[in-house]
């Protein structure tokens, strides 16, 4: 299957780098949640199969096998044999599972439904990371926007002196002079009982 297009494009994302081929290499990445895709052979061994799922529910990743023999994956991704391949990119993921439903609708139809909504979102977010750090480099900022006439009318600055006449509109305070009596406080009576008055008498 030379013009086959899924295999053409298991071979451009192992280009790539975004494949693994082998038992060990998918485990590691499904483990890692990297994996997007697990893929077996057709005529892979029922151990492998069992290792297949266990790295899907532990990547909670989705897995399928695809209708090529171990030597037909081999042979189109450089190796003697493949049994097992984890693709790592969304968006190849949903290529594949598309190809495969256009094939065989009633297998892979909902796979490359959840794969495409999957990869819809990466995108999604890669959009908006890429539209921020530009945001960031071109140091945008939001629009100029006349200011209001309330804003003008601002109150003087706090350092600004008052001139005279001007009250700080807390009320000042004055100590008591010192011959007048405090509020509250009563006249002391002087010797005997008599009250002391302010003039002195001369004698004749």
């Amino acid at each position: 299957m030379p013009n086959d297009p899924i295999l053409h494009l298991l071979g451009l994302a192992r280009k790539a780098g975004r494949l693994e081929i082998g038992e060990e290499p998918v485990g590691a990445v499904c483990r890692a949640r990297q994996a997007r895709l697990v893929l077996l052979a057709s005529d892979a061994a029922a151990n492998t199969n069992r290792r297949a799922a266990h790295f899907g529910e532990a990547g909670n990743v989705l897995w399928l096998e695809v209708p090529y023999s171990k030597a037909e994956l081999g042979f189109h991704l450089g190796r003697g044999s493949c049994a097992m391949l984890a693709i790592t990119d969304a968006g190849f993921a949903a290529a594949v599972t598309e190809k495969l439903a256009a094939r065989d609708p009633e297998r892979y139809g909902p796979a490359a439904q959840q794969l495409r909504q999957k990869a819809d979102r990466v995108l999604q977010r890669q959009k908006e990371k890429r539209q921020h750090e530009k945001n960031l480099q071109n140091g945008k900022k939001k629009p100029w926007a006349v200011p209001n006439s309330a804003q003008k009318k601002s109150a003087a600055p706090s350092g600004q002196r008052k001139g005279k006449g001007e009250s700080s509109g807390a009320p000042e305070t004055r100590s008591p002079r010192s011959g007048s009596p405090r509020p509250g406080q009563k006249h002391r009576p002087g010797p005997g009982g008599r009250k002391l008055s302010g003039t002195f008498r001369h004698k004749p």
